[in-house]
């Protein structure tokens, strides 16, 4: 049986109620999703770790990376900021004797960890022989990746003289041996857009005691 019209009529209240409902409803779904969309507050932790040799203690923000950590809180600029993706080896710092992209890594995944940055190896009254060795053969250019190159440069010939093997190419040999091709294989991550690569090459001979034109 049909209703009849009256049954189907809303009141001039009820229409107003209803409406004052929705917009209720709508404001309150919205002031969550906007609450949902706020960034979270930063979480601070403490953090101990040796930066060239000096002891740092302080409180980070947990998402910080140990490439800003150095840059912003240390003011330790010579470590670069270049892809920022860990494509480019601009950021490449030495942690525990060992090369790492800074960029790529929390600051507080390296509690007590022993950092050594571009500041770390020589100072302008004396030079690192790696960075000597830059000057004397020009491995650089714009200078923009060479902090980032020198700390790579020094690491890679301590690998090779620990004989670590590297994972970078199937081709080289397991028992890695000083040569051109070793050398580039592992510089590789660290990118130069001025192309100084050859004169790199040369530095890093020149550092290992062996002459460039006998390396392959």
């Amino acid at each position: 049986m049909m209703q009849s019209p009256s049954h189907l009529e809303l009141s001039r209240r009820g229409l107003l109620a209803a409406g004052a409902a929705g917009v209720a409803v709508a404001t309150v779904s919205s002031a969550n999703a906007q609450s949902n969309n706020q960034p979270q507050a930063a979480m601070k932790t403490k953090l101990s770790l040796i930066v060239n040799g000096k002891s740092h203690e302080m409180d980070v923000d947990t998402r910080t990376t140990l490439l800003d950590l150095l840059r912003e809180n240390l003011h330790l600029t010579g470590t670069k900021k270049g892809c920022d993706h860990g494509q480019c080896g601009a950021c490449t710092v030495i942690v525990d004797g060992r090369r790492i992209n800074s960029c790529l890594t929390l600051a507080v995944m390296h509690e007590g960890d022993k950092v050594t940055t571009i500041e770390g190896l020589g100072t302008p009254e004396k030079l690192h022989p790696m960075q000597a060795a830059f000057v004397k053969h020009d491995g650089y250019q714009c200078g923009y990746c060479t902090p980032g190159q020198i700390c790579s440069a020094v690491a890679v010939l301590q690998e090779i003289k620990a004989g670590i093997p590297s994972h970078v190419s199937a081709n080289l040999t397991a028992k890695p041996e000083l040569t051109g091709a070793e050398m580039r294989e592992r510089m590789s991550g660290n990118i130069c857009r001025c192309g100084a690569y050859s004169n790199i090459i040369d530095a890093m001979s020149d550092v290992a005691g062996i002459k460039s034109g006998s390396v392959a």
